[in-house]
């Protein structure tokens, strides 16, 4: 899951940016307003939810989220806010945020209403993902094969969630990496390889077997 954080407090966002990394998320920071809205109009296929804190240099967050409803960019939004005012909180909720958290939080009340977003994608999804013998709950951070579990890393765990959400199709390495790896990542271009490697390893699959299959040229496809 990408994560696109909007906050200019530098000390506050680098550390949701490490909880939300220990927690299996990948996160960019954007620290102005106007620049967050080109970001997600641009990307909105990358991120899957966006934590926008309300003040903000050149655009607050409520003005943000009312454009990005207005161009039909239907990402989750969670709003953070230091006001507590009834008034504030519904005309947050009318501008088209899913909820808001008001400072200071927990980091763990941001865990678990971020999550509550995540259960809310645009085409209902079971929480419990299944694919063929394979078996995932993002929630917990479980995966098996055959009733079996899986110790996966964060990226590995990252990518079998994709592929699991998106059985049959074939996914390239782009998208993979935008969905995978934050905004500035640079790295080896066969780093998306690598870890899919890894993955069908764990998953006791060799690499000619036909469940995670490549796709020559383009990425790859798991078969349901």
């Amino acid at each position: 899951m990408k994560i696109l954080l909007v906050e200019d407090e530098q000390k506050l966002a680098d550390a949701l940016k490490r909880g939300l990394e220990l927690g299996g998320y990948t996160v960019d920071i954007v620290s102005d307003g106007k620049k967050a809205l080109t970001r997600i109009s641009l990307h909105r296929n990358d991120y899957d939810a966006v934590i926008l804190d309300l003040m903000l240099p050149s655009m607050d967050g409520h003005e943000v989220c009312k454009e990005m409803r207005a161009n039909n960019i239907t990402v989750p939004v969670l709003i953070l806010t230091a006001r507590a005012e009834t008034e504030t909180k519904v005309n947050l909720l009318l501008s088209g945020a899913d909820d808001y958290l008001v400072k200071p939080f927990s980091f763990a009340e941001l865990s678990a209403r971020l999550q509550a977003l995540l259960r809310r994608p645009s085409e209902s999804l079971p929480e419990v993902l299944h694919v063929g013998t394979l078996e995932l709950d993002p929630g917990t951070r479980r995966a098996s094969r055959d009733g079996e579990d899986m110790e996966l890393t964060l990226k590995e765990f990252g990518l079998l969630e994709y592929f699991m959400r998106h059985p049959n199709q074939v996914v390239n390495r782009e998208d993979l990496l935008n969905h995978l790896w934050d905004f500035n990542y640079v790295g080896f271009s066969n780093v998306v390889d690598v870890h899919v490697k890894n993955l069908r390893r764990k998953l006791g699959l060799s690499d000619g077997e036909g469940v995670l299959e490549t796709v020559r040229g383009i990425g790859y496809r798991l078969r349901a």
